[in-house]
């Protein structure tokens, strides 16, 4: 039996060119500091949100509690109506500071107005 003749399979002339062994994967999303920064912002973003909310509930709060001692204290006042606007609009009008600190002593009031002085 003859045997037959076997071709090796070569490289080509000049070689195989260089294979691409990396990763190469896209950039995504954002990066650290990006998200550190957006991570911050909203932390900032809450607080002050919250600040907000809770002045906000104070004042309500306080205007409550003035409309609660003026029926108390007007209930023998004929035709009186507790907490009846000021103003001729059907709208909610922030209160003035007359009215929220108008049953409270002199000292809140200097210190709603001007904040924490001890001098006065």
């Amino acid at each position: 039996m003859a045997t037959a003749k076997v071709k090796q399979d070569m490289p080509p002339l000049g070689g195989y060119g260089p294979i691409d062994y990396k990763r190469n994967l896209p950039r995504r999303g954002l990066s650290g500091y990006s998200m550190l920064a957006v991570g911050f912002g909203t932390l900032l973003f809450g607080y002050w949100r919250m600040m907000k909310w809770n002045r906000e509930r104070r004042v309500l709060q306080m205007l409550r509690e003035n409309l609660e001692e003026e029926a108390i204290i007007m209930k023998d006042v004929p035709d009186w109506k507790v907490g009846e606007s000021v103003f001729h609009t059907t709208r909610w009008v922030p209160p003035m500071a007359g009215e929220l600190y108008g049953l409270c002593t002199k000292e809140e009031l200097l210190s709603s107005d001007y904040g924490f002085i001890w001098h006065i």
